[in-house]
C-alpha cells in the first residue's frame, strides 16, 4: 500500500510536470512539493534517515564522494569536446537557445531542486529503501531502476528533434520518436542501476545526487558553450 502510495505520487508528478507545468518555477514547485509528499510516506513507512541515506553520518560520506563524481563527469566532458566525432552530442537546441540567466536558473535552480532532488529522494532514496527492505537489495535496484527508465517515457519523446546525435541515428520526423523512447528508457534504466550502485556503496543519497545533477547541469552548460564557441553551423 505504501509503495503504491509512493508510486501514485510520482505518476502525479509526471504528469503534471509534462502536461500542465507552464514556466520554469511550477516544474520546481512541483518537483519539491512531491519530494515533501514521498518523505512522508517514507516516515509512514518506518524509515529512517539512515535508510534513505541522508543521515549525518551518510551526508558526510556524500560529501566526500561528490567533488571526486563533479570532476569524472568534467573530464569526460572534456574528453567527447576534445573528439569532432563527440561534439555532436553537444549539438542540442535545448541548450543552445538558453540566454546566459535562464542557463543558471536551469543548472544551479531547475536541475538540482528540480530533477535531482525529486528522482534521487524518489528512485534511490524512498523507493530504493521500501522495496529494499522488503525483498532485498538486488530487487530494490532492478525494479526501481525500470521504473527510473519509465519515469523517462513523456519526457523523451521530443529529443530526437532536439539534439542532432539522436537524429542522425534515428530520424528528426515522426517515425523517430518511438526508437527514441525505447533508448532513451534503457539508457535511463542502466543509469539508474549505476545510481543505486553508487547509493549503496557510499551510503548516502548525496554521491548520485552529485553525480546527477553533474551529468545534467554539466552538459547543459558544455551544450551551450560548444554551440558559441565549438560547434559550426
Amino acid at each position: 500500500m505504501r509503495i503504491l502510495c509512493a508510486l501514485a505520487v510520482l505518476t502525479a508528478a509526471n504528469l503534471l510536470n509534462n502536461w500542465l507545468a507552464r514556466g520554469p518555477a511550477l516544474y520546481v514547485v512541483i518537483c519539491v512539493s512531491a519530494t515533501a509528499v514521498l518523505l512522508l510516506v517514507a516516515r509512514w513507512d518506518g524509515l529512517t534517515r539512515a535508510d534513505l541515506g541522508i543521515d549525518a553520518a551518510g551526508l558526510r560520506r556524500g560529501l566526500r564522494w561528490a567533488p571526486v563524481l563533479v570532476v569524472l563527469v568534467l573530464l569526460v566532458l572534456l574528453l567527447l569536446l576534445a573528439v569532432p566525432a563527440g561534439r555532436e552530442a553537444f549539438r542540442d537546441a535545448r541548450a543552445a537557445d538558453l540566454s546566459v540567466g535562464r542557463l543558471l536558473w536551469v543548472t544551479l535552480v531547475r536541475v538540482p531542486f528540480g530533477t535531482v532532488l525529486l528522482e534521487e529522494t524518489a528512485f534511490r532514496g524512498v523507493l530504493w529503501a521500501m522495496i529494499r527492505r522488503r525483498h532485498g537489495t538486488t530487487r530494490a535496484t532492478v525494479v526501481s531502476s525500470l521504473l527510473f527508465g519509465l519515469w523517462h517515457l513523456m519526457p523523451s519523446r521530443g529529443v530526437n528533434r532536439s539534439n542532432a546525435a539522436v537524429a542522425s541515428v534515428f530520424g528528426d520526423g515522426p517515425a523517430g520518436v518511438a526508437p527514441t523512447v525505447a533508448v532513451a528508457i534503457a539508457v535511463t534504466a542502466v543509469a539508474g542501476v549505476v545510481l543505486c550502485e553508487l547509493r549503496r556503496r557510499s551510503g548516502s543519497l548525496l554521491a548520485p545526487m552529485a553525480l546527477h545533477w553533474a551529468v545534467n547541469s554539466l552538459g547543459y552548460a558544455f551544450a551551450w558553450a560548444a554551440a558559441r564557441w565549438w560547434l559550426d553551423d
